[in-house]
């Protein structure tokens, strides 16, 4: 126990001390979603159990496969700092477990399994008196599921097939949740949650608990101690799996690299390229990134093959590059200081290569992908093919612009721990990046989709112009920054601290040094964006003009006709005005030069 209570000191110190700057801007703003998202789910507990079951089965499923996007998971203590004192492994699984609970995730998750005891003091006493164990042994199987699913995805990274392993069923399983509404009409379930999901949700283990609830209502003893015993049983399992997966974690050494023919470049930028190329080959994070990436596509665009509509089926491809150039967009602080490199060499065109490489591991798949596909369906179209190049020139422009310009310092890939997710401290940071990448890269696509409902084929070459464009111009932007402020990127990638602004430079006020308030409001509104813009503004329109029977969440499709157009563009320009709020907000504004020296003398006066 005292080890648990050292933990849970040592972890509160690290928060308390590192709510700063922009990573207090996202713990923040995440916690705000997750306010919204616990209120939610409380209100549920008001309605039928059935939907309140599914809802919990997402927030288990959320601490599954949530850590996939945030780098690992939280892992402000980490079991190798603990590997010299010898500590049984049950016993630092148990410390870790016990350190796990302090943070915004554990309290949030918290607060929205009260909606169990919101259900049960709805039954009765009783039922209300077995929710207060039902939800606490219920946080607990959701910690230590997330626990165990890091540490094997972790060790799964340690082999080039249990990357590709992982990244498939990472894949397909966010891409289903994010179909889940084709799930349910495949089912003929167009209203409500079908029963056949509920049924599996009760016997997850995130419907448990509110088996033991009703149970407790009905007097059914037995069956409540079931459900509460089964969760007890289930904790004491992952407890003794994530401490052998620890041991392993500790003691695992990283598979050698073969031997292969050497790539002889006779040009800087081509001895970039090759450096990327063998980056991408051999890398297991990027390895696992891409196939992430594929499947994620292949899975979202045949999920309405359980519709018998394979329309979506050739988009598979240009939702691949999306996800691609998502997952790299922190291109350069994942590398660490392997920057020196390019800087120690005159002439290096670092950014071209970088693109060069980024095109030669994306483009051929996606291409392949989208032609193969589109032929099932009677042949690529005009639209298709335009957004195709666009998505392809803006990710590869957008990657290697993003990455310099909003460069979040990561852990050299020699130093990486335990756990190769976990590749920065910064874990909101990239998240909050990855999500901007993808709004960014699917915009630069809508003059191709504008270009070809107009112009019809000849839209292509507006596409393929358009790609072309990206990727000169971002590539160009990145390589001045590169150039110009080279040293200070290396050295923030070193040290993991931003340069300080040089006073009275005149220059602009960066991101990280703007007030939190406007931090979070631009966090937000680069969060929520999305949602009006794309869902709800782009693909309702399409399936409008498709003359789709789909209605589902989409919220002008439920509308009398003569509302249905206007609610679409409404929705389309709610979006952009919140995307272009979230720019303004967080634009660096220029410095006055006069302020700079009138701090410097105040100071030197002082």
């Amino acid at each position: 126990m005292a080890v648990a209570l050292t933990m849970v000191q040592m972890k509160v110190a690290v928060l308390r001390h590192s709510m700063t700057g922009q990573r207090a801007g996202f713990i923040v703003m995440g916690a705000v979603v997750g306010l919204v998202l616990a209120a939610g789910t409380i209100f549920l507990a008001f309605s039928e159990a059935d939907l309140l079951t599914a809802v919990y089965a997402v927030w288990m499923l959320g601490w599954i496969f949530g850590p996939v996007f945030a780098g690992g998971g939280d892992e402000t203590l980490r079991p190798e700092y603990f590997t010299l004192l010898g500590l049984p492994s049950r016993r630092l699984a148990s410390g870790l477990l016990v350190a796990a609970f302090v943070g915004v995730a554990p309290v949030i998750s918290l607060l929205a399994l009260t909606g169990l005891a919101v259900f049960g003091v709805r039954q009765g006493i009783v039922a209300a008196l077995v929710s207060i164990p039902a939800l606490l042994l219920q946080l607990v199987v959701f910690v230590l599921l997330s626990r165990v699913a890091v540490a094997l995805i972790g060790l799964a990274l340690r082999s080039r097939v249990g990357a590709i392993g992982a990244g498939l069923i990472n894949g397909l399983i966010l891409a289903a949740l994010g179909q889940i509404w084709v799930v349910f009409v495949a089912l003929g379930q167009t209203q409500g949650i079908p029963p056949v999901v509920t049924t599996v949700a009760r016997y997850l283990p995130s419907g448990w608990g509110l088996v033991a609830v009703e149970a407790a209502a009905s007097a059914d003893w037995l069956r409540a101690s079931a459900a509460l015993g089964g969760m007890a049983v289930l904790i004491a399992l992952l407890l003794t799996a994530w401490a052998a997966l620890l041991t392993r974690r500790a003691g695992a050494t990283r598979a050698a690299t073969r031997g292969r023919r050497p790539i002889r470049a006779t040009t800087a930028s081509g001895a970039v390229l090759a450096k990327e190329l063998r980056t991408w080959s051999r890398d297991l994070v990027r390895t696992h990134q891409l196939t992430f990436a594929f499947a994620y596509g292949v899975a979202f665009a045949a999920a309405p093959l359980l519709m018998n509509w394979n329309g979506m089926l050739p988009w598979a491809g240009p939702i691949f590059v999306l996800m691609a150039a998502a997952m790299s967009a922190n291109l350069y602080g994942s590398d660490g200081t392997a920057l020196w490199l390019t800087l120690m060499t005159p002439g290096a065109s670092d950014v071209r290569g970088r693109q060069h490489a980024w095109l030669l591991a994306v483009a051929p798949l996606a291409v392949v992908l989208t032609l193969s596909l589109a032929a099932v369906t009677g042949g690529p179209g005009p639209t298709l093919l335009a957004i195709l190049l666009a998505l392809l020139g803006g990710g590869a422009g957008l990657v290697p612009l993003a990455s310099v310009y909003a460069l979040i310092p990561g852990t050299d890939p020699h130093r990486r721990g335990g756990n190769p997710l976990r590749s920065t401290e910064e874990d909101g940071a990239v998240t909050g990046m990855v999500y901007a990448v993808l709004a960014l890269t699917a915009l630069t696509a809508v003059p191709a989709a504008i270009a070809t409902a107009l112009l019809g084929w000849a839209g292509v070459a507006v596409g393929a112009l358009t790609g072309v464009l990206c990727y000169w111009g971002f590539g160009l932007l990145a390589e001045r920054r590169l150039l110009a402020e080279g040293p200070e990127l290396l050295d923030m990638m070193r040290t993991g601290r931003r340069p300080a602004a040089k006073p009275g430079a005149g220059g602009r006020t960066r991101f990280e040094d703007l007030p939190r308030r406007q931090r979070i409001i631009a966090g937000i509104c680069f969060t929520t964006g999305a949602i009006p813009l794309f869902p709800q503004g782009f693909l309702a329109g399409y399936l409008k003009v498709s003359e789709s029977p789909t209605r589902s969440w989409f919220l002008a499709l439920h509308l009398p006709p003569w509302l249905q157009w206007p609610t679409i563009v409404f929705m389309v320009i709610l979006g952009v005005a919140i995307y272009a709020t979230g720019v303004i907000v967080s634009y660096p504004r220029k410095k006055s030069p006069g302020v700079g020296r009138e701090t410097v003398t105040s100071t030197e006066a002082a």
